[in-house]
């Protein structure tokens, strides 16, 4: 949806976090107080709008993250960055990090689109595994983290 979107059409606030921390609690907050008072008014904003929420929503992220990165990168002098993980498969981050690696000089790698798994493709191969040796869990198991993957 947010494709054929205009990103510009709504702004929502950057969250007020330190700089290089991320915390999206505070965008999730405003777009859900911006949709409770447009529906107000128009019970049929989000239905007339989606599009242009979605697209709005999604340049508002990918501006904080990649104005995050830029920063890291002036920090530390980085100069070689990659996307990685199921964010890379979106392509206005894609297109947006690629754009802005060129223009800062930056070496950038970008995945291939069928490279860009998230967290549950390695949850799912880790459980088919745990299920061939017939390990299993209860409904009582905590999640850790630090869970070791052993073939």
């Amino acid at each position: 949806m947010a494709k054929t979107g205009d990103p510009l059409k709504f702004s929502f606030t950057r969250p007020k976090v330190k700089p290089l921390h991320f915390s999206f609690s505070g965008l999730k907050t405003n777009v859900l107080q911006f949709l409770q008072r447009e529906m107000k008014q128009n019970p049929n904003f989000i239905s007339e709008n989606i599009n242009d929420i979605c697209a709005s929503v999604q340049h508002t992220i990918v501006t904080i993250l990649l104005s995050e990165l830029e920063m890291a990168c002036e920090k530390t002098g980085i100069t070689e960055v990659a996307l990685a993980g199921g964010v890379s498969a979106n392509s206005y981050l894609r297109e947006n990090f690629t754009s802005l690696a060129l223009e800062k000089g930056w070496a950038s790698h970008v995945p291939d689109f069928q490279y860009c798994t998230d967290n549950a493709a390695m949850i799912g191969a880790s459980a088919y595994f745990k299920y061939l040796n017939g390990e299993f869990g209860t409904l009582t198991d905590k999640p850790n983290p630090r869970l070791p993957f052993i073939l």
